[in-house]
This record gives structure tokens, C-alpha cells and sequence, in this order.
């Protein structure tokens, strides 16, 4: 196929493939090279890059336009597309048979023709762009000393919103359009610093800069020494006390994650897994209370060490949540030296130093989702460093890039809080989520140091798989390391803790018991004890959640009751002072979690609450987002205190309030009611517990009328959304097995899928808990999450009404496989299990090998990208000679080789049901594919996968004879193997149904 076939058949990939980050660079990149090869004059290079037309546009005049020159340019364009995409973003497309030798003598031909330095500009194009991008000042100062520029010349070049590689470019447009002897004078510049290195680079920075960096330091030293979350005490020291999260990258998709284990904290602002290069913001997202304002403090306790992230000077520190209540506006000089450190010396040199060297510094900014304001389109530009504007219109444009482009950022926040407008400007995104089971053990015998008490401990969260898999949240692994004392001898007996919200009343009952005067005479009526206490401070969480309000003056605790006993519980710590002109103490929770927790025990047991309250705090997600939502939810509650709440500028957290809904709904649950009895009457909680259950009934039943209908020849499905998870979680915090039996009694579908929803072992306890009730067996999706072998463990008791269970990319081993294999063999309806990409070895294969000899109704299993080798295959295949129904068997991405594909087809050579085999990818050579030849005369088979292995002509020619005895086999795929282009073309023509 010619090289313009090719175009016009990719025209909407490439289109695609170009145009997915949202940056020009990619454009502007396929540009300098078509110029540089002389395929593109320059009048066509300002036709297609024309500023105000949108990007998609002037990539579909350059395909057009290069269309029309004909194959030569198509040919070219492919070439320069194939040079210029990341390797991701040209995946399935076709480049025909450019090759680097073509271009490279393309680029010496074009070469021998410049004569004048306006041509070696063009021709040389590519690399001046890359090589010019770090010296742009310096050819600035070379053009105006010659006279070739003026200032207005040289701020046009330098305008904030060019990234580095786009002022280059504007740099050289300029340049052309002054003619010839501007030009000399930029390659002139240009091959002095080629020849000697500009010594800006080499030279240290000004010694005010350097006390600056000393005494910053020493700040950040300070406020990241001792572990500031989870109870904002300075008795643990955060080296001490901290243990690795699990961090991974999110873009998940299609595309394997490497089998080369977690993430590292540097790596969060290195270059693995960077999307847009041209981006500086790095966004690090997970669930409350999973670790994310901790990982910061690390990484700047690291740095202020020098022991971390050594290619930064300086860096600057920012809490969200404070900067929320700051209502003066700010320049980002007030920005950086009233919030972060004042600097001693010359202030003027330092922020010069900061404007000037970008690359050097790195902001951080935690809790993005904690900002009073959302970020869209709409927000007005500011680029200048000096001029003020509102916190954030200045946090915007700082994420953004239009503001200190080149510095590095990297941002906290939860999930599904940061919005598309903001997403198209990162570098990239992380996950967070949590403790591995490794983690739980290693942050445990860091808390207590008796090892003997840590043993203990750890015992009981094993004899507890609910409570473990609870644990892999940091802040809930706090709470039970903490309340260690209450949690001893509890098993899984009726009291001990088995949702978040019995976790939440350990510590509040641990932290009351603490306080109280005679500890030993506090009994079943703690809770009315201290009711004065938990509707102070309840109430104060309310209004906090309704005003998007996290830190709190001594005025607002005035105002809610709150006493300086109800302070000296520890509930509420001292937060820092927001202002330098003034004394005022603030406060905050000690986790958003526990604020949430509080407002949700203010709901329960406030006698005086509207009875809308619990209906509106569970209304769906986008009418929770209504303006004045959230004084319609919360203001109710406070109808002793009408007018207390303020407007906020926007609605109420939608996750902190089902955060509340969840605690509400398990407070409420009938294993609590006795507790609660004191304090409130028995016909008021009656009566909100039906509120709850009638809510969720209600917004079970709105999920499943929400569910299509099935296309003919498909299953009924519903794709689940992380609302309905949430759903599920508060059913599972009630702890009534008839109100789960109730709410999946109207569910009717054979495949439920929950991609993409966040769900960690926790999330997997409470879908158990309500899946088990299912009448019919479902195929459960839960691909791309987090469930772990613990998570594994908590969907055993579900395993019974699945048919099919799906759980790629999950981060499961060997040991989490063994377990769901033990009990699946038990399950008559699980016959489909798919574990893509995770961490399985031959260790887990016996386990397989077990399952396929005694379950005869098993029909697919897929084992892609793991960790088998030629030995694992060989035990598989023990199980595979017994088996008689398995009709889809996936080995994508493993080890293999020949040998482990020669057992593979010896087990199978007799197999009467098998119809799909996938090899990919294996190392699999010329005797892997002669020894699966049978297979093709013999079997049911109708597709064999064989891409990306090492087969050559004579692999392929057993393929070919083994095909001529059977024409049910559709295809065979054999792309990317060892075959010249003139072999593929004649086997294409001998046999039509290999694919390459």
C-alpha cells in the first residue's frame, strides 16, 4: 500500500493520535521536520499553523495539504509522525517502509542545497529548537546587542503562555522574518555555545540565594519533623513512624502497567510515566485518609535533608485548605515569602533567582479538592509574577502553566475532584491508594514498639479479615493502632469492629475514656455521658461541611457551644495561624474523615433536626451539586441557630457529604441502637432509620432503571458508577441482611461491571456483604481497581452467585489467587476468571492446573501479562489434558518460550471445546509454532494469537500446511515477528486468514 493510501486510511487515527494530549507540540514538532526535509515551503508552514485556529484544525489542513503534494511528502509525514509520537500514542497505527536511513539521507541531501544562513535555519530547524530552548535569553541579549531585535521583538518571543520549545519557534520565525543578517547572528550565538557551554549553568547562585535555601530548609525541617495528620501530635516523628503507600500510575487503559515493581516516592516527580512533557503539574490523587498529606510531608522533610529530589534548590510548601481562608489578593512574590519563609536577605535577587530559574523549583500544594473554588476555562489569565490577584485565579494559572512556566508542581487531591478543565494541564497522574498487607504489618510494629503488643495487634486484625481489609487506609490503620487496647481480644464476634463506623466509635469512645475522671466507671452510657460534647462539635462540623470550611476561629466555636473541655478531648487541634497581624487560635479536626464523622453523629442525635435532613443529605450527586445544596442538607439541622450558616461559594463536597452519609447510615444500624438509646429516643432513631433505608432503596432502585437494554446477542449489563459503590457501602454499614436482600432483589442483570470505581478491599468487604443476595449469578468486573489479596479474601463470600469474575490489574499474588481458587472449585457457577496484569508466577499455576481437573463446566481462563515462565505452563498444562470445556485460554505477555508453548499444545491436542488461544508476546519461536500446528487440524480452534514472538518463514509454513485442513480457523494472527516485508506479502496472498 503507497505511502498516500496509507494517510487517507488513518486519517481520523492520526488526527487522533495527534491531537489526544491537547498540546500543539506534537504538531509543531511534525512541522520542523517536514520543513527541514523541504517537503513544507514556508508560506505552507504559517497556512497550517495558524494561532487562532483550534489544534484538530490545522492538523487536518496539514493532512490535507500533504495529501495533495503527493506519496513522497505522505511518505515523509508518516516518518515524522513516527519520530515525534510517544510510543503509546502510535500504537496499531501503520508507517509503511520509511526507515531512518531514508530520512537521514533526506537530511543530507537538503543540506548540500542551503547556501544562506535563513536556509540553515529551516533545514537545521529540528535541532536548533531543542538545543536553542535552555538558551533563549542569551540569544535574545546577542539579537538586541546587534541591533537585529527590539525589546517588543524579544517580550513577543517571551510570553508566558509559550512553553520553552514554542519560544524557540517564535524565536526562529522572528529571526527569519528580519532577514539574512539576523540569522548570522543567531547561528553565530548559537555555535559559540555549541562550542563553549553557557557558564550560567555552571556558576552557583548568589549567596543570598544560598542562606535562602539554608533557612528554607530549615523551615520546611521544622514543619515536616513530626507527623502532622492523624492526630497532629508531636510525639510521633514522622521518620519513625512512616510507611510506603502503594503508588501507581493512573492512566491504567490499554496499556500494561511494567512488571517492575511500585513507584518510589521520587519517581512521583521523575520522568516514569509522564504523559505531556510540556506540562508541569503533577497530580497525586487518593481517598481520604489514604496517605496523601503525608507523602508530601516526606518528600519535604527528604528535601530539606538533602537526601531527596536534588535537582530542586528551593521548595515551596502550600496547604489548601489554609489558603482557602485567605481572602486578600496576593502577588506570587506575597505568595511564596509570607506563606513559605521570609527570606533574611536581598529580597529582590532572590525572587529574580526564582523567575529565572524555574527548572530549579518545585511548589507543592496539598488538598486541592479542599479549595473553596472550582477551576474552569473561564478563569482569568495572569501571568504576571508582581501583579496581585485573588489566591485562586493564582493557583490556576500556576497549575496551568500561564504562570512560572517551568516549575515543577505537584498536587494532592481525591479522587474525581479535579475536573477535565484542570486535567488537560498535567504531567501526570498517581494513584495513592494505600497500604499493601505489608504495609499494615510494617506501620503497626513502627507504632508500637513493644513488639510483643505489635504481634498482638497484628494477630487480631488477621482473626478480623473485615477490620484488615479496612486497614490498608492509613488513617483507619491509625485509629485501631491507636485504640490497640480496645481492640484486643476482639475476633469476629458480634462486638468487635466490622465497618468504618465501628471504627470511628472505638476512637471516639478511646479518646472520651481518656478524658474521663474515673475511667472504670464508664459503661454502656458513655455516649449520653458526653453528649453535651459530641453536639458542640457536631454541630460545628456541620456548618463546616456546609461552608466548605475546614479550619475553624475561636468565634465559630464560640458561637457552636464548643467549651475548652470539649477542645481538651482532642478532637479539635491547633491549626496555624493564617495571619501575621493577628493572635486568633484556629483549629481543625484531626482528619476530614472525623469531621465528617461528627456531623453525621450531630444528624443522629439531634432531636431538633428537620426531617428533610436525611433524605437531602442522600440525594443523588449532581442534585447535591445544586447551588445552596448544602444549606438546604445541613442548614436544617440547625433550625436553634436559623441564619448560622454563611453561603459558601460553592456547594458542599459531594464526597465529604457521602462520607457523613455513610457514618449516618452505620450509626444508625441496629447493632448500635442500644448505644444510642440514652441520648435519643427509640421512636426518633426508628424513624431515621427508615429515612436511610427508604433512601437507599430508592437510589438502588434509581442504578437499576438507569440500566439499557441488552443488544440482541449480548448480556444484560450494568456498567456501575462509583455512586452506586458508595450505595453499596452504607447498605454494608447497617449490617441488616435483609435490607442487602432487599436492595438487590430488583437487580437483574448477568454482567455487572465496576471498572475504574476505586475499590479497595474495603469497598470489597461491602460488596460481598450485599452481592451474596443476588437471585441470579452475575459476571463481576472489577478490572483496573485496587483489591489486592486482601480484597480477594473479602469477595469470597460473593463468589458463590458469580459466573464470571474479572480482575485485571489489581495487584494480586500468588497467595490472594490461592484462596479465590480454593473457593471457587466449591462454587458451581464460576466457570470465567481473567487476572491480566497482576503479580502472578508459576507458583500459582499448580492452583489453576487443580481447578481445570475438577471443575468440567470451567470455560476461560486468562493469566495475560504475569510472570509465567516455561514452568508454569508445563503444570498448567497438567490441568489442561483433564479438562473438557475450557473454550478461551490467555497467556498474553508471559515468559513461556518454545517449551512451555510445546506443553501448552500437547495438553490440548485433544481438546474438543477449545476456540480461542492467546501466546502473545511469549518468546515463542519456530518449534513453539510447528508444536501448535496440530491444534489448527485437529481442535475446535477458531483464533490463534502468535503476535510479538520470534517465529520466522519456517514456523510460519507449519501454520500455513496445518491450515489447509481446516477451514473453521478465522484467524491467525502473526504481526510483529520475525518476517521481511516481501514474506509477509506472499504468505498474505498463499493464506488470506494470517494476519500480520
Amino acid at each position: 500500500m503507497s505511502a498516500r493510501q496509507l494517510v487517507l486510511r488513518q486519517r481520523a487515527e492520526l488526527l487522533r493520535a495527534l491531537c489526544c494530549g491537547g498540546s500543539s507540540e506534537g504538531l509543531e514538532s511534525v512541522l520542523d521536520l517536514l520543513l527541514s526535509w523541504g517537503m513544507l515551503f514556508w508560506e505552507d508552514y504559517q497556512n497550517v499553523l495558524v494561532p487562532c485556529r483550534g489544534l484538530c484544525a490545522n492538523t487536518r489542513v496539514l493532512l490535507d495539504l500533504v495529501y495533495t503534494k503527493g506519496d513522497e511528502t505522505c511518505r515523509l509525514l508518516l516518518a515524522a509522525f513516527k519520530q515525534v509520537l510517544p510510543e503509546a500514542q502510535r500504537a496499531g497505527l501503520s508507517f509503511g517502509n520509511c526507515c531512518t536511513a531514508d530520512l537521514e539521507n533526506t537530511r543530507d541531501d537538503t543540506k548540500e542545497l542551503h547556501g544562506t544562513a535563513i536556509q540553515t535555519l529551516q533545514t537545521d530547524r529540528p535541532d536548533l529548537v531543542r538545543r536553542l530552548r535552555d538558551h533563549i535569553e542569551g540569544a535574545l541579549e546577542a539579537l538586541l546587542h546587534t541591533g537585529s531585535f527590539t525589546p517588543s521583538d524579544c517580550d513577543e518571543v517571551q510570553l508566558p503562555v509559550y512553553t520553552p520549545s514554542q519560544q524557540t519557534r517564535r524565536l526562529l520565525d522572528q529571526v527569519r522574518s528580519k532577514g539574512e543578517p539576523a540569522a548570522k547572528v543567531l547561528l553565530q550565538y548559537f555555535q559559540q555555545t555549541e562550542d563553549h557551554p553557557s557558564p550560567s549553568n555552571q556558576e552557583a547562585p548568589p549567596k543570598e540565594c544560598l542562606s535562602y535555601q539554608k533557612k528554607l530548609r530549615s523551615t520546611v525541617s521544622a514543619q515536616s519533623h513530626f507527623l502532622r495528620t492523624y492526630g497532629g501530635t508531636s510525639s510521633l516523628s514522622l521518620e519513625d513512624i512512616y510507611t510506603e503507600g502503594q503508588l501507581e500510575l493512573a492512566q491504567g487503559g490499554s496499556e500494561a502497567q511494567p512488571q517492575t515493581g511500585a513507584l518510589g516516592l521520587e519517581d512521583v516527580v521523575g520522568l516514569v510515566g509522564t504523559l505531556n512533557q510540556e506540562a508541569d503539574t503533577v497530580l497525586v490523587s487518593g481517598d481520604a485518609g489514604s496517605g496523601k498529606s503525608t507523602l508530601l510531608q516526606r518528600l519535604h522533610l527528604l528535601w530539606a535533608r538533602g537526601a531527596a529530589l536534588h535537582d530542586f534548590f528551593l521548595l515551596f510548601s502550600f496547604s489548601c485548605r489554609r489558603l482557602s481562608s485567605v481572602q486578600r489578593e496576593l502577588s506570587l512574590r506575597e505568595l511564596l515569602f509570607l506563606h513559605c519563609c521570609w527570606p533574611d536577605g536581598d529580597q529582590d535577587r532572590i525572587f529574580q533567582f526564582i523567575l529565572d530559574h524555574p527548572h530549579l523549583i518545585l511548589f507543592t500544594f496539598d488538598g486541592l479538592d479542599e479549595l473553596m473554588q472550582s477551576f474552569s476555562d473561564s478563569e482569568q489569565r495572569h501571568c504576571c509574577p508582581t501583579q496581585c490577584a485573588p489566591v485562586p485565579t493564582l493557583l490556576f494559572n500556576l497549575l496551568q502553566g500561564s504562570l512560572m512556566k517551568g516549575v515543577r508542581k505537584v498536587v494532592t487531591s481525591r479522587p474525581e475532584a479535579v475536573g477535565p478543565t484542570l486535567k488537560r494541564y498535567l504531567r501526570k497522574e498517581v494513584l495513592l491508594k494505600g497500604f499493601s498487607p505489608g504495609g499494615i504489618d510494617c506501620f503497626v510494629r513502627k507504632y508500637h514498639r513493644d513488639p510483643m503488643v505489635a504481634t498482638r495487634v497484628l494477630e487480631c486484625l488477621r482473626s478480623n479479615t473485615a477490620l484488615l481489609g479496612l486497614c490498608h487506609i492509613p488513617v483507619f490503620c491509625w485509629i485501631v493502632s491507636k485504640c490497640y487496647k480496645e481492640l484486643l481480644g476482639c475476633g469476629e464476634g458480634e462486638g468487635s469492629p466490622q465497618t468504618i463506623t465501628d471504627v470511628y466509635l472505638m476512637i471516639l469512645q478511646h479518646f472520651f475514656q481518656r478524658r474521663a475522671s474515673q475511667r472504670n466507671t464508664m459503661g454502656i452510657g458513655w455516649v449520653q455521658e458526653h453528649q453535651d460534647t459530641a453536639l458542640h462539635l457536631g454541630q460545628l462540623a456541620m456548618e463546616g461541611l456546609g461552608a466548605s470550611c475546614y479550619i475553624f476561629t475561636g468565634t465559630e466555636l464560640q458561637k457552636c457551644g464548643v467549651t475548652e473541655e470539649d477542645i481538651c478531648m482532642g478532637f479539635l487541634i491547633r491549626s496555624k495561624d493564617l495571619s501575621s497581624s493577628t493572635n486568633c487560635k484556629h483549629y481543625e479536626f484531626l482528619h476530614i474523615t472525623m469531621q465528617c464523622f461528627f456531623a453525621a453523629l450531630y444528624i443522629v442525635l439531634n432531636n431538633n433536626s428537620d426531617r428533610s435532613t436525611i433524605p437531602k443529605l442522600f440525594q443523588p450527586q449532581d442534585k447535591q451539586q445544586q447551588p445552596g445544596f448544602h444549606r438546604a442538607c445541613l442548614g436544617h439541622c440547625l433550625t436553634q441557630q436559623e441564619g448560622a450558616l454563611k453561603e459558601a461559594n460553592k456547594a458542599a463536597e459531594t464526597p465529604n457529604l457521602q462520607i457523613t452519609a455513610t457514618f449516618v447510615s452505620g450509626l444508625l444500624a441496629q447493632r448500635h441502637r442500644s448505644l444510642l438509646l440514652l441520648s435519643c429516643p427509640g421512636p426518633t432513631l426508628d424513624r431515621k432509620s427508615k429515612q436511610v433505608v427508604t433512601c437507599l432503596s430508592k437510589g438502588m432502585q434509581k442504578h437499576f432503571k438507569s440500566i439499557p437494554r441488552p443488544v440482541e446477542g449480548e448480556k444484560k449489563s450494568m456498567h456501575a458508577m462509583p455512586g452506586f459503590v458508595w450505595l453499596i457501602k452504607c447498605i454494608h454499614e447497617m449490617q441488616d441482611s435483609r435490607i442487602a436482600r432487599d436492595a438487590m432483589a430488583k437487580l437483574e442483570v448477568e454482567h455487572l461491571k465496576l471498572t475504574y470505581c476505586n475499590i479497595g478491599p474495603g469497598e470489597c468487604t461491602a460488596l460481598a456483604y450485599v452481592l451474596q443476595h443476588l437471585r441470579n449469578p452475575v459476571g463481576l468486573q472489577l478490572d483496573y481497581n485496587y483489591v489486592g489479596d486482601v480484597g480477594v479474601e473479602q469477595l469470597l463470600p460473593c463468589l458463590h452467585v458469580c459466573h464470571s469474575v474479572y480482575l485485571r490489574h489489581n495487584n494480586i499474588s500468588d497467595d490472594g489467587i490461592r484462596k479465590l481458587i480454593e473457593k471457587g472449585i466449591q462454587c458451581e457457577h464460576f466457570q470465567k476468571i481473567a487476572l491480566f496484569n497482576n503479580k502472578l508466577t508459576d507458583a500459582c499455576t499448580e492452583c489453576f492446573a487443580h481447578l481445570l481437573k475438577m471443575k468440567h463446566n470451567f470455560l476461560s481462563l486468562r493469566l495475560g501479562n504475569n510472570n509465567i515462565t516455561a514452568a508454569g505452563a508445563g503444570q498448567l498444562a497438567e490441568g489442561l489434558r483433564f479438562n473438557r470445556s475450557l473454550q478461551f485460554l490467555g497467556l498474553w505477555g508471559n515468559k513461556i518460550g518454545d517449551k512451555g508453548a510445546e506443553a501448552i499444545a500437547n495438553a490440548l491436542k485433544d481438546s474438543q471445546t477449545l476456540v480461542w488461544l492467546s501466546l502473545v508476546d511469549n518468546g515463542v519461536g519456530n518449534a513453539g509454532a510447528c508444536a501448535l500446528a496440530p491444534l489448527i487440524k485437529n481442535s475446535t480452534l477458531e483464533e490463534l494469537w502468535l503476535t510479538k514472538n520470534c517465529i520466522t518463514r519456517t514456523g510460519v509454513e507449519c501454520l500455513i500446511l496445518a491450515l489447509e485442513s481446516n477451514n473453521s480457523v478465522k484467524a491467525v494472527w502473526l504481526k510483529g515477528n520475525e518476517l521481511s516485508p516481501e514474506e509477509v506479502e506472499e504468505m498474505t496472498q498463499r493464506e488470506p486468514r494470517l494476519t500480520f
